[in-house]
């Protein structure tokens, strides 16, 4: 399982640089389409721009779930045994867990509203952009799951050592 967690986070951060190169190209069209003539002004523009946008905010938070660093907040007073802390790390995580199943349940429902609608201005099935929602889901829960996998790991190995503190 392991090694899927891995290629999945992988796979997350290479889509992640094409979401963000791909989303300079109707930036900038936008942006020189705005200031100057040499580029006619399109309306796809915006909505791939916005789409890309939203993949990217799915797909960034899912990276920093793996990684700890964007929903991981200081709330509880950190303690100096390594039990403490892991404590409040799962308090931390299922707090992630939580939301992630707001996420994939919500969601659900909303790619399912999205696949009934095309986009207006390219005809795109809205499925698309409203199933960003469940799937970051799915993937903090996976990656919540690991990390309280290896906090469990650790609690067991401390025990074993039978050192409560560092």
């Amino acid at each position: 399982m392991r090694i899927f967690i891995n290629w999945l986070y992988l796979m997350h951060q290479k889509v992640l640089t094409f979401l963000i190169a791909i989303l300079i190209i109707p930036v900038a069209m936008q942006i020189l389409a705005r200031f100057s003539e040499i580029v006619p002004s399109y309306i796809w523009t915006e909505e791939m721009s916005r789409f890309c946008l939203i993949w990217i905010i799915m797909i960034g938070a899912s990276i920093a779930v793996r990684d700890g660093t964007h929903f991981d907040v200081d709330i509880l007073r950190s303690s100096e045994s390594i039990i403490g802390q892991v404590i409040g790390r799962c308090i931390v995580y299922l707090s992630i867990f939580l939301v992630a199943l707001i996420f994939i349940a919500f969601g659900w429902s909303f790619a399912k509203f999205g696949y009934d609608q095309n986009s207006e201005l390219t005809g795109m099935n809205m499925v698309f952009i409203h199933i960003a929602w469940p799937i970051a889901g799915f993937t903090w829960v996976l990656f919540i799951l690991e990390k309280f996998y290896d906090d469990i790991k650790l609690i067991s190995k401390n025990k074993e050592i039978g050192n409560g503190a560092v």
